[in-house]
């Protein structure tokens, strides 16, 4: 028996900033979109899995940290490319890797390395979503996020304007100003800011202003 969770919903804009404590249950993580946007306390979990397309590199690339005690308790008989002791033992070379996406991944991580490593990069994506989220607050009878404040997500910043006809229009002129990508996924509608590690604080900025000049127009 082991607990799986995903530290970060791309789709609700939710995030575990406090992580369960499992006692002897072994704590799985799928981490693809907030890997390496924060410190982390790797003890508490035996497994942690993350595709890199978010935080970390271009997608055909996906991190895995697993402790040696519950990889040694993995199952007998598994297919060689679904055991994660396949890769453990060869060094993740058992067969031809995705070798410009593994270089890419290094340099992300040399940035993150100039940032002041995970903590600069939590203090970076920290003042980012307190910006945007002060925005949103700021005119509650306009922008209305979706998530509780106490498991709002750091990653993906969602929220609503009074009706659909509104957002369509505010896709559209922000389209103009040049923030791309902002409509709500396709099961929730919305509005969807996803803010991740390369986004800066700059573009955040810029999407505010470009919030509150929106609001006066209409």
């Amino acid at each position: 028996a082991y607990l799986h969770l995903c530290s970060n919903n791309t789709i609700e804009g939710t995030q575990f900033w406090e992580f369960p404590d499992t006692g002897n249950v072994p704590l799985i993580a799928d981490m693809s979109s907030d890997i390496a946007s924060r410190r982390l306390d790797f003890k508490k979990f035996s497994l942690i899995y993350a595709g890199a397309q978010k935080n970390l590199g271009p997608a055909g690339v996906t991190l895995v940290v697993i402790r040696d005690d519950f990889l040694a308790k993995g199952k007998k008989g598994l297919p060689t490319m679904l055991s994660y002791k396949t890769y453990a033992d060869n060094k993740s070379l058992y067969n031809t890797p995705p070798v410009f996406g593994v270089y890419i991944m290094k340099l992300v991580l040399e940035w993150i390395k100039s940032k002041g490593g995970l903590l600069g990069v939590e203090k970076l994506n920290a003042a980012k979503k307190d910006l945007l989220y002060s925005a949103i607050d700021a005119a509650p009878d306009f922008y209305k996020g979706t998530a509780d404040k106490d498991s709002r997500s750091w990653m993906n910043v969602t929220m609503r304007l009074p009706n659909e006809d509104l957002e369509n229009k505010f896709i559209d002129a922000a389209k103009k100003e040049g923030l791309l990508g902002i409509k709500g996924h396709r099961s929730v509608g919305g509005i969807r800011f996803s803010i991740y590690n390369a986004v800066s604080l700059e573009d955040i900025q810029k999407t505010v202003d470009f919030m509150g000049k929106f609001r006066k127009s209409v």
